[in-house]
């Protein structure tokens, strides 16, 4: 939501100021010059990530009206399921986990923590590397290493829109002087008649530089910017899931491994221990 307020104050501070210095917003609406930039920005957009990536674009920019999801409560959510999930197996052996895994929606652990089972990818990444646990075959630090390209390829995917955003953004300015090249080549053809008009069609022609650095710097990089921190947080809730679990595979305790899973989380949101030790245990009792 903050991104969308911080480009709208841009955008109103620059438009504000150019009326206080007795500018005419009717200059501004340049109709082929919106056109020109519009068509430029999206085609590239097309000729770079294709139509695969649009909708990706989309909903990420559409996620950024709400707020982090990935906020302290969130966090203490995680590791309360993931410690009586951890509980389960020490009382019950890996095999009371088996039916918590298969069909987590089912689960009278999972199904508390509406949060977690919210988010498909951390639900689908967490249970699917149980499996393999609960397999015997593979070792910490191969699981460990499966976990990370796991992660690395989302990762890849999940960070696709922000870069098509970051792409499109840098070649704003160069589609504006395409666009004021364009104006002056037009202008070139009036050159003769009435100065007024020539003033005009310099005018619109500088319009286009002018929104196509404005749209670089003042909207597609911050939302660049946005997308990329949101990523990293998601990302930090996923690791969160990676060092718990390759603590679980070592046999550590269920405390030791949420402990893991805490130091993980960025101190802004990171719950204290002894208030982690007492969520997570009176959760359990």
């Amino acid at each position: 939501m903050f991104t969308i307020i911080g480009i709208v104050i841009v955008i109103a501070s620059i438009m504000i100021g150019y009326v206080m210095d007795h500018g005419k917003f009717a200059v501004l609406i340049q109709i082929n010059e919106f056109i020109i930039l519009g068509g430029a920005g999206f085609g590239s957009f097309l000729a770079a990530d294709g139509m695969k990536n649009l909708q990706a674009t989309i909903k990420a920019i559409m996620g950024l009206l709400k707020p982090d999801p990935y906020t302290k409560p969130c966090y203490n959510e995680l590791l309360k399921m993931m410690y009586q999930l951890f509980n389960v197996a020490r009382k019950e052996g890996l095999l009371g986990l088996e039916k918590h895994i298969e069909d987590p929606a089912k689960s009278d652990i999972i199904k508390n923590f509406p949060t977690f089972l919210a988010n498909h990818h951390a639900t689908s990444f967490f249970c699917d590397t149980m499996k393999v646990i609960l397999t015997g075959s593979v070792g910490p630090h191969d699981l460990s290493e499966m976990m990370e390209l796991d992660l690395d390829i989302c990762h890849a995917e999940a960070g696709a829109p922000a870069q098509a955003i970051q792409t499109v953004g840098d070649a704003m300015p160069g589609f504006g002087i395409v666009a004021a090249v364009l104006g002056v080549i037009v202008t070139m053809g009036k050159i003769g008649g009435e100065a007024a008009a020539i003033g005009e069609s310099v005018a619109a022609a500088l319009v286009g530089t002018f929104m196509g650095i404005l749209m670089a710097y003042g909207i597609f990089a911050p939302l660049s910017r946005a997308m990329g921190i949101r990523l990293a947080s998601e990302g930090q809730y996923l690791n969160c899931i990676r060092y718990a679990l390759f603590s679980f595979a070592r046999g550590e305790s269920p405390i030791t491994c949420v402990e893991f899973a805490r130091r993980n989380i960025e101190p802004s949101v990171r719950p204290g221990f002894a208030e982690m030790e007492k969520s997570v245990k009176d959760k359990a009792a």
